[in-house]
């Protein structure tokens, strides 16, 4: 299935409510976490007087602030997809840029403080998803997934085209190239990488750090080693052994394999739909298109449900319906040096939003 395709089953999938997620582990050697229900929101006074807005419990209480990031006014952000932060503090959004919009660049950077320092990629325009960013010696690079183009492209940080890769020929499992359509990549601890075909045609591909082809990881289904949008998927070392975690969208579910492309079982309670992740210390940050921002710790149990927002039906509503403290679509999220996460949603006019650890 094409990219359109799979947008069109991604809605159909939002248009389900009230559903839990409830699946069979089968060879999981990792424990499956039980869901927690969403803490009331809080809210208390700030230096100003003004009432800050306070997400979870415990250890695990944010300060939401919608509208963190905003890109100048002659660019307007479209569905923002992706994020990422490099070693100097710096944030990238990937974004696909709105049709109204002045100018067409789909990856905005700010400052660690939010103020906006740049913009470029207009390439990227209606096709800006997936975004991550890994040091490589000396240097850092920005991974993208451009879903209009079907392409993975490496660039430099200031957005200079490093090399671009297109339909996997070399996996043998593609017929026409429309079916293959890349959303997010991971790195692999020895240089090589992975990007996940969620909305082609389901499968993992496995590259080198120099871009050759090593392997295919799964296939289309919903059993052990099957994949149903595989979204997102990190390396996951909080176990100690590096896992591959694939975000088993379409299948409601986690599911790691091992580094060669091995099924190591699932996770499924309190998934809903989830996007992508990444982690810091023993905790799990997921962000979820089902309305909600997860943090799941080392044994993969729900330590927090953030801005519980389901069932959401406000994807194409104005900017004045949107609820405070309640997330609609949560497409990708990291945590920030500070320790504060960063929330960017699939809706079309963007929102970025920053929580901060308390």
């Amino acid at each position: 299935m094409g990219c359109q395709d799979r947008r069109v089953r991604r809605r159909e999938f939002l248009s389900i409510t009230g559903k839990a997620a409830v699946a069979v582990t089968l060879a999981a050697p990792l424990k499956s976490a039980f869901g927690a229900p969403s803490a009331p929101r809080i809210r208390t006074q700030d230096k100003a007087g003004a009432q800050a807005l306070r997400l979870g419990s415990g250890a695990h209480t944010y300060e939401a602030t919608h509208d963190w990031l905003t890109p100048p006014a002659t660019l307007k952000w479209g569905d923002t997809h992706g994020v990422a932060q490099d070693a100097a503090g710096r944030i990238y959004i990937s974004h696909t840029v709105h049709p109204s919009s002045e100018r067409g660049d789909a990856i905005c950077v700010f400052d660690d403080q939010g103020k906006f320092v740049t913009s470029w990629g207009a390439a990227f325009r209606n096709g800006g998803h997936g975004l991550d960013l890994r040091k490589e010696g000396a240097d850092e690079f920005l991974y993208h997934c451009d879903i209009n183009r079907r392409l993975v492209v490496k660039t430099t940080l200031g957005g200079e085209v490093i090399w671009e890769k297109g339909l996997p020929k070399e996996s043998g499992k593609y017929e026409k190239p429309e079916q293959f359509c890349p959303t997010n990549v991971a790195f692999a601890p020895n240089g090589d990488f992975y990007v996940g075909d969620g909305y082609g045609s389901s499968y993992i591909h496995q590259y080198t750090i120099k871009g050759d082809y090593v392997r295919t990881i799964g296939e289309p289904g919903n059993g052990a080693g099957q994949l149903s949008c595989p979204h997102g998927l990190w390396v996951d070392a909080r176990g100690g052994e590096p896992k591959l975690v694939v975000a088993d969208r379409g299948n409601r579910r986690l599911q790691y394999f091992t580094l060669d492309g091995k099924h190591a079982g699932f996770v499924t309670e309190g998934m809903r739909m989830p996007c992508h992740f990444k982690t810091r210390g023993e905790l799990m940050l997921i962000s979820d298109l089902e309305s909600v921002v997860t943090l799941v710790d080392k044994d993969n149990q729900v330590a927090a449900h953030l801005g519980d927002g389901h069932p959401s039906q406000l994807r194409g509503a104005p900017h004045e319906q949107f609820v405070p403290g309640k997330f609609i679509h949560p497409h990708s999220a990291i945590f920030l040096a500070t320790g504060d996460i960063l929330v960017v949603e699939w809706v079309p006019i963007g929102r970025v939003t920053l929580l901060r650890k308390v």
